[in-house]
């Protein structure tokens, strides 16, 4: 049974008004802070749209004590975390997470560039640059028009209708007035009244609490501000229709506290693809294939519910009539059963969230379930949207979630009397027999990650004849639909990947439901329907995501594609590994190793990848933005120089990001990365651009590779060994997530490494110097490895190799 979910968090507010909330997680290997201001895109000055969103930029440009080189983001980089920020209508969030021992550093940098921006104007008419790229984008990518086009129901005066992304025109940086107002805006939210810090980590309460009061000591003591009050939204509800896709919205003036809740739990069952619930019979009726229903805007008792169907133009009518009968049917129920399943889902999903999950968590002030409270809510909701008595007699509530059930314990299934889980091997001859079939299984149950946690991994790979063709891999995918949603619910991220003819079923998460998962999983593959329908498509993506979703099936050498499921299945050949399992859930996945399908083979190679050549790949993006992604494999498949690699991809990020970004101005996104795709390590270099073409954008590349040698020889000895720590403390087991631990292992297996490959990396990075770090920059300079190239234009006349 899992172990129960972590405590609500402590909440105080400090002396000087900033406001906190703390969570204690022993089990964490990371730490995490969030700060929320409440100041948002819809408090700046009418005249100046953009504004919020543009100080949020600014205030990663560095400050005097902290540079650009050395503030959050390359800090936060540089030490393998995450870190980002978002302006939305009446809030501004920074985040980061971090290994715990740099947290205090990262937290220390947090409160300076927020309370000591620089904010100088060449800084600024640069930043502005960056802001008109995104907009450009923005005003071409078609998810967020879409999103910004549910908004046209509404009065024309609310500020939802409103343009507040900031470009060239509304952001003027020259005018004495908008320097008044960018320095007021600050001053005015960017103090301890309006903001909440929430920080979660291994640490006690007591030291997260020291920390929260240090940060608090660097910010500006304020008052709390009270935010303006919007205009009504005046409409109960209003729909669109557009190709494929139709949406229903529903707008609340006036609701009352615990609304929040109320919409997420009535959204839940909404989405529900379950027998008797509205999507199905949607699809049975043929009015509909899919379903999403969300919030989309919340404040001060205002929201809107946004419920989006794939579904033909001339449906929508009919589609919403059976809406309101659902609700109508939904509004008499008992909740009680769904109140206990949805608290022990949300419950599950709080016990794998990691220290920045959770920090999200409680900066929104989220209640892990329905409390009482808010029934009250839920049926002004309901009856807002004008609900009846009358219903249809066919709907009925879905059934419970299989894997959220506690499987009964085993009795120390196949041990010896006596003997633990720690005597791995010990095993009589009879044992041996009776487990004939898992020790010739090709499934690895792996000790390189300690079974003593509640999670675990479980990776199935099959190498099949042919790559599964576009439609079948459509019919893979959905046949999964609802295992993985309700192995989500129960705290398992369950995915499948064709990528050529290599086929992966991953899962990761709480352990204790997985074997469930796993034989649920098996079964929907194996049954998939010749004459099952596809997959809805997908709205467009901007065009460097289409380049990285792309690029796994361009890395692997081509392969011819087939359509027969079952030859496909019976004649592939299999393994795989699982790590993190205790001996009670190795004992469960019996039932399922039995039903894997195809031929178990201990033997199988890792897939063929980018060979040492120049290859492009021409992807049509269908946007007028540039895109560009430079693929740049390792020379060999050592872990020595992996680490090399490793190194060089750290030390590139922030000078990668500063030249193409900040001083060229290419585009607002531009990135540098390290990846492992099919066991090879390869570095990552992205841009797009509203200008520049890919041929331009790949010159510039190049340029700043060329430059690599000469920012190494800048390092002084000290900074080298510190980046050089900093990469290897990011491969200790103290702060590796069980989640990420499993997927490193899996690349190692792929690549042929033994089950020692953590501690070897570790060691390998130890061992890099100055010498090792530039022949390393050398073979990438050169192409030793191999390039790919995926690009929105067709090759240059070069020396590329070319395909389609």
């Amino acid at each position: 049974m899992p172990a129960p979910t972590h405590p609500r968090p402590h909440t105080e507010t400090l002396a000087n008004g900033l406001r906190v909330t703390l969570r204690h997680v022993p089990d964490l290997k990371r730490s995490a802070a969030v700060l929320r201001v409440a100041a948002g895109s819809h408090d700046v000055p009418l005249a100046w749209p953009g504004l919020a969103h543009f100080l949020e930029h600014l205030l990663f440009l560095g400050t005097e004590r902290f540079p650009t080189g050395e503030g959050l983001m390359a800090y936060v980089q540089g030490h393998g975390g995450q870190v980002n920020a978002s302006t939305r209508e009446r809030t501004t969030e920074f985040f980061f997470e971090l290994p715990t021992r740099a947290f205090s550093d990262g937290l220390e940098r947090l409160s300076d560039m927020l309370a000591k921006p620089r904010m100088n104007l060449d800084d600024q008419l640069r930043e502005r640059e960056v802001l008109q790229a995104e907009f450009v984008a923005w005003s071409q990518d078609p998810a967020a028009q879409q999103q910004f086009s549910l908004f046209e129901g509404l009065p024309a005066e609310h500020p939802l209708r409103g343009f507040h992304a900031g470009n060239r025109d509304s952001l003027q940086v020259e005018s004495v007035e908008f320097q008044q107002a960018l320095k007021d805006f600050h001053q005015q939210f960017y103090q301890t009244g309006q903001v909440t810090l929430s920080l979660v980590g291994p640490q006690g309460l007591d030291e997260l609490k020291a920390l929260a009061e240090q940060f608090a000591a660097a910010l500006p003591v304020g008052d709390k501000v009270a935010q303006a009050a919007t205009v009504p939204l005046a409409v109960k509800s209003y729909q669109q229709v557009g190709e494929q896709r139709g949406n229903l919205i529903f707008a609340f003036d006036a609701l009352p506290e615990s609304s929040e809740e109320a919409l997420a739990f009535l959204c839940h069952w909404l989405n529900s693809a379950k027998p008797g619930g509205l999507l199905a019979h949607l699809q049975q009726q043929q009015l509909a294939d899919g379903l999403k229903a969300a919030p989309v805007y919340r404040f001060a008792g205002q929201a809107l519910l946004h419920l989006e169907f794939t579904a033909p133009t001339e449906s929508l009518d009919a589609i919403r009539e059976q809406l309101l009968d659902w609700l109508s049917f939904f509004a008499q129920q008992d909740w009680t059963p769904l109140r206990k399943e949805y608290a022990a889902l949300l419950q599950r999903q709080q016990q794998v969230s990691g220290a920045l999950q959770l920090a999200r968590l409680d900066s929104e002030q989220r209640e892990t379930g329905v409390s009482e409270n808010a029934a009250t809510p839920l049926e002004q909701i309901l009856a807002e949207i004008g609900t009846v008595d009358n219903f249809s007699r066919h709907w009925h509530l879905p059934t419970a979630n299989p894997f959220l059930r506690a499987n009964e314990p085993l009795a120390n299934a196949g041990l010896i009397r006596g003997q633990t889980s720690a005597h791995r091997g010990l095993r009589t001859f009879a044992q041996d027999r009776s487990r004939g079939r898992r020790e010739r299984s090709p499934m690895q149950f792996s000790q390189a990650l300690p079974d003593s946690g509640d999670e675990g991994a479980i990776y199935l790979r099959w190498q099949v004849e042919a790559a599964a063709s576009t439609e079948l891999h459509s019919r893979l995918q959905r046949s999964l639909r609802q295992t993985q949603q309700d192995a989500r619910e129960a705290g398992v991220e369950l995915s499948f990947g064709a990528t050529g003819n290599q086929w992966l079923l991953k899962l990761t998460g709480l352990q204790e439901p997985m074997p469930g998962v796993l034989e649920h999983a098996l079964k929907c593959l194996t049954q998939v329907d010749a004459d099952s329908p596809l997959t809805a498509p997908e709205t467009p993506l901007i065009p460097i995501r289409q380049l990285l979703e792309a690029l796994p099936e361009h890395a692997l050498q081509s392969a011819e594609t087939g359509d027969d499921t079952q030859r496909l299945w019976t004649t592939s050949r299999w393994d795989g590994l699982a790590l993190g399992l205790n001996q009670q859930t190795q004992s469960a996945m019996g039932l399922a190793l039995s039903r894997i399908p195809g031929i178990p083979d201990t033997q199988l190679p890792a897939p063929a990848t980018i060979t040492a050549q120049k290859h492009w790949r021409h992807i049509a993006t269908a946007s007028s933005e540039h895109a560009l992604l430079l693929c740049c494999p390792t020379a060999g498949h050592g872990i020595a120089g992996e680490a090399a690699w490793r190194l060089l991809a750290q030390l590139c990020q922030t000078p990668f990001y500063q030249r193409l970004r900040v001083e060229l101005q290419l585009g607002y996104a531009v990135f540098s990365a390290l990846r492992q795709m099919q066991g090879q390590t390869v570095i990552l270099f992205g841009v797009q651009s509203p200008s520049a073409k890919p041929a331009e954008l790949l010159e510039h590349i190049q340029q700043f590779l060329n430059r690599i040698p000469a920012l190494f020889e800048q390092l002084d000895d000290d900074s080298l060994s510190q980046h050089r720590q900093n990469l290897a403390d990011q491969f200790d087991e103290a702060n590796l997530s069980s989640k990420d631990a499993a997927e490193l292992l899996w690349q190692a297996k792929l690549a042929g490494h033994s089950s020692d490959y953590l501690e070897q990396l570790r060691l390998d990075i130890g061992q890099l110097n100055r010498q090792t770090l530039l022949r390393a920059a050398q073979r990438l300079i050169s192409a030793e490895g191999g390039w790919l190239c995926l690009a929105s234009d067709p090759a240059p006349e070069t020396l590329w190799q070319a395909a389609n």
